[in-house]
Formats: structure tokens, sequence, C-alpha cells
């Protein structure tokens, strides 16, 4: 219980540390990704001129999902490492060579900067 309550007080410290250097204006998510990042993410993720995850994924939140490709949930027990994840993203046909999914970064279909926010989307998921 002592350990519980000194993580708790360590947290409130850091929060009003962050709060009051005005660090709090970028909101965090749980997996330690900006909430700008994950909605610049997933307006790429989404959009039909770059990333267009949503032909072939099912997504939350997403309207007309495709179903030739498994859901996007629970991404950070399936890719536990998030580099690997942004591979998948990158070039798929090195794990798999008879993937379907487009090497967005290896035919540059989509900048290396857009790849991390979609990783960062994603991965959050």
């Amino acid at each position: 219980m002592r350990r519980f309550s000194k993580i708790v007080s360590t947290t409130s410290f850091i929060a009003v540390a962050i709060t009051g250097l005005g660090l709090a204006s970028t909101t965090v998510h749980a997996a330690g990704i900006s909430k700008s990042n994950i909605e610049k993410g997933q307006e790429i993720a989404f959009s039909r001129k770059k990333g267009n995850c949503l032909a072939c994924h099912a997504i939350k939140g997403g309207k007309l999902p495709g179903n030739i490709a498994p859901p996007l949930v629970a991404m950070q027990q399936r890719f536990p490492d998030k580099a690997k994840l942004k591979a998948q993203i990158y070039d798929s046909t090195v794990v798999n060579p008879n993937s379907i999914m487009p090497p967005f970064g290896r035919h540059k279909i989509i900048s290396d900067k857009e790849i991390d926010l979609v990783t960062d989307y994603i991965y959050q998921l």
C-alpha cells in the first residue's frame, strides 16, 4: 500500500510540474503518443488519397471498411514492438512476400513522416 501511495504522489507531482511548465497543452495518450499525432495519423489512414487503410481494414470510427484484411484492434498486444508495426506499414512484403498490402514506404505512397503518424494512430487502437 505504501508503494501505491508513493506512485500516486509522484504522479501527482509530475502532473503539477508539467502544468506549471506549460507543457500540458499537448494531450498524451496512454501509449505515450500525442493526441495531435493520433488525429493526424487517423486523417492519413482514412484518406482515400493517402493511406486508405479502410479499403481493406475495419477500423473503429471508419466508414465503409473493407474486410479483406484483419480489423485493426488491440494493436499494442499484436505488435508489442512499435517498430515492427512501422516496418509492417512501410513494407509488409519483407515479412510476407505474398502480402497484398501496398508497401507504403518502399513505393513512396506516403512519406516517412506520414508513416510515423499512421503508426502512432494504429498503435493506439
